[in-house]
């Protein structure tokens, strides 16, 4: 093998193996909380179910997809100590900023749903708000210290949390 194909195939070990921890502490997370439902006056109707498992097929999808164009386009993984090496505006970075991010909240929303959980849903809810802060506090000016230019012109083209097609829109 290669030097260049082993050090390409140690990066998607990486990021899975990053990418597993992640979900491993977000779904322990959720499974800690659900205690709660039955302190909270919400309840989640049965009848949501299906469109909660929509919400976090999707939602997976998505995150798997950002994870592979992490790894291959950005010669990098999600981890913020191994981010990518360049820029990723492919995919559906193409489409908004955070998608990771969508498809994380996308999962947890659809598996409070899926189990009728008020506690898990109002996570998925808490993850985008503490998602926010962090992309604001610290990605998006580690990226603009990191990369210059060229992440201000696509943070320029690209909005934050909205998805929109590519060249639809001005600056967000």
């Amino acid at each position: 093998m290669r030097a260049s194909a082993l050090s390409r195939a140690f990066v998607v070990v990486r990021g899975l193996l990053y990418s597993y921890g992640f979900v491993l502490l977000w779904a322990w997370l959720a499974i800690s909380i659900r205690p709660l439902d039955a302190r909270l006056a919400v309840t989640i109707p049965a009848w949501l179910a299906p469109l909660g498992f929509l919400f976090a097929v999707a939602g997976a999808l998505l995150a798997a997809l950002c994870i592979g164009v992490f790894v291959t386009a950005g010669r990098g993984t999600p981890a913020p100590f191994d981010p990518p090496r360049v820029v990723v505006a492919v995919g559906p970075y193409r489409w908004v900023r955070n998608p990771m991010y969508l498809g994380a909240a996308a999962v947890l929303l659809g598996a409070g749903l899926m189990v009728e959980s008020p506690s898990v849903v109002l996570l998925a809810i808490a993850f985008l708000a503490m998602a926010h802060v962090l992309v604001i506090l610290y990605e998006e000016p580690a990226l603009s210290a990191r990369f210059g230019d060229g992440y201000e012109r696509y943070k320029a083209s690209v909005h934050r949390w909205l998805i929109r097609r590519p060249g639809s829109h001005g600056p967000p």
